[in-house]
């Protein structure tokens, strides 16, 4: 450190004027800069927010002076990391709810619930995150002794992945749920010519659409919350994927984020996929792209099916684990199919979520016909979960966009869903790399955990945090370290047409960069889980710092 401030002082003494001044230098770093030769760098200068140039602290030094010199002392510097596909709104609205993850049995379910209800008395709770395939009964609960308990408060508690819900009678009927009803995409499940309370996939509509609608002030609380988790990992770049379904005011809380970045009340980047309903369509057709530097509206997002986790992935051969169970399509394939080619005819992108192999080979098929002709579009397959072995042809122009922890969440029960042979298509992310050239990674957060780190844990080593299982699942699908660093800055920023402006530590892009505690390139695998942001900076200002992350 010391030989830095004397580099800097002598500079000061002998020939500032004769350099250029910026507004800060960066020096003694372990830098990766993720340019296209992947190179190394031990400095940068800063200016009105984007690098001016990248190299050695002596050649940074030499050329530039500043008021604000940092010396890094060989911490490891990388792009700030980009998720590919989250629910960054969702993210921040679980923080005012009842949190579920990581139950174990559907008691520790209703504990929870009595403890919120007790300690905040809401008219209504809402819940996220149980996973029946965490408990020792996998089987999906009912709502009888949330009708006992809270006969009238109405409870919706939505699964870990978005695709079901349990409900108790009072929220059902909010909706009019009974045994007649029905609804396309979705169901109501039934026992003993009862209701269970369960609400797969479209069918949760039937009562969020009659819950209360969240405030302006409620929604300018979940963006905070949630973006000051993400800064705390690293995360300065969000690609959000939509609210669960189709119930979010989706134009208002685009324009409440664009006013809260004009504020600088939110200093996150967000590329917003707009759910492809018709309201959507027509209004963001008709008014075209929006961007700024912290805003990208400039695609739409369809669902063609629901979970394997759920049962609701459309599959082409029946569940290995539930025979004559096939999922079911969400959205139509005529409706993804009418809207693939309204999109086509306008510069927007077209994401679609596509986890079982029905889904993804129907949506690969359409994309193909009705972009003939047109290059460089950049569609998405979000999550690409199962691909049939003859379907990995079709990814040469679409991207896959997929999420490392989904194969480690998903791998203790998967293969049960699936069964042997057909387990070999799913969650091949080498496979999809080595077909496209490039895999945009994410967390799909809440459904998982927030850190990035545990993304790039569980692309390199395949394993949970145990290090379960042994040698790791599926390794020949393993990314290098390489390849997940790119997958996390420079692809992720390419599959949202933005990778001239960030993903790397390049001249002339944002200054979007982070401090780690450890070499994240070096360490070995079972300590990267462990690591830690120390600082995040976003247009060369420090937005996070360790020492104020927020409980």
């Amino acid at each position: 450190m010391k030989k830095y401030l004397l580099i800097f002082v002598a500079c000061v003494i002998v020939s500032c004027d004769k350099k250029i001044e910026v507004d800060s230098i960066f020096v003694n770093a372990h830098v990766y800069t993720v340019n296209p030769d992947f190179e190394k760098a031990e400095a940068f200068a800063v200016k009105d927010g984007k690098f001016v140039q990248v190299g050695t602290s002596k050649d940074i030094l030499e050329k530039y002076f500043s008021n604000n010199i940092i010396d890094a002392e060989g911490q490891t510097i990388v792009p700030g990391f980009i998720d590919a596909h989250c629910h960054f709104l969702t993210l921040g609205e679980l923080q005012q709810q009842v949190n579920l993850v990581g139950t174990k049995s559907f008691e520790e379910v209703v504990e929870r619930i009595i403890e919120f209800s007790n300690t905040y008395k809401p008219r209504y709770i809402r819940g996220r995150g149980w996973d029946q395939n965490d408990w020792m009964d996998k089987e999906l609960p009912t709502k009888a002794l949330l009708d006992t308990l809270f006969p009238n408060i109405p409870i919706a508690l939505t699964r870990i992945d978005g695709h079901a819900s349990l409900c108790n009678q009072a929220a059902l009927d909010l909706g009019d749920v009974t045994l007649d009803s029905k609804i396309d995409g979705g169901y109501v499940e039934t026992r003993n010519n009862q209701l269970t309370g369960i609400l797969i996939d479209n069918a949760e509509q039937l009562v969020m659409n009659n819950w209360p609608k969240s405030s302006k002030e409620d929604l300018t609380r979940s963006l905070l919350k949630a973006q000051s988790i993400c800064l705390s990992y690293g995360l300065t770049s969000l690609s959000d994927a939509g609210p669960d379904m189709f119930t979010t005011p989706w134009i208002q809380t685009i324009n409440l984020i664009d006013s809260l970045q004009n504020s600088g009340d939110l200093s996150v980047r967000l590329y917003m996929m707009v759910p492809g309903t018709e309201v959507n369509l027509k209004h963001y057709l008709k008014e075209g792209i929006y961007k700024t530097d912290h805003l990208n509206v400039s695609s739409f997002k369809f669902y063609a099916d629901g979970a394997l986790g759920s049962r609701g992935a459309l599959l082409r051969k029946t569940y290995s684990d539930k025979k004559n169970t096939f999922g079911l399509p969400v959205m139509s394939l005529n409706e993804i199919e009418s809207g693939a080619k309204r999109i086509a005819n306008s510069e927007f992108q077209m994401n679609t979520h596509a986890i079982g192999d029905s889904a993804n080979h129907a949506v690969l098929n359409i994309y193909k016909d009705v972009l003939q002709g047109k290059t460089d579009r950049r569609w998405r397959i979000e999550h690409a979960q199962v691909i049939s072995p003859g379907d990995f042809e079709l990814f040469d122009n679409i991207i896959p966009s997929v999420q490392p922890t989904h194969a480690t969440s998903d791998m203790y029960w998967a293969e049960d869903r699936l069964g042997h042979e057909r387990i070999k298509g799913a969650y091949a992310f080498k496979d999809l790399l080595n077909k496209y050239g490039k895999v945009a990674l994410g967390t799909d957060f809440p459904v998982e955990q927030v850190s990035p780190f545990l993304t790039f844990y569980a692309a390199v080593s395949r394993q949970d945090i145990n290090q379960f299982p042994e040698g790791g699942f599926q390794m020949e699908n393993a990314l290098t370290r390489e390849e997940t660093l790119k997958g996390m800055t420079i692809w992720a920023a390419y599959s949202n047409f933005e990778e001239h402006e960030k993903g790397s530590i390049e001249a002339g892009k944002f200054a979007d960069f982070i401090i780690l505690d450890k070499n994240i390139m070096e360490v070995s695998e079972d300590e990267i889980p462990s690591i830690r942001v120390l600082k995040t900076f976003i247009d060369g200002k420090s937005v996070y710092a360790k020492d104020n992350l927020a409980k």
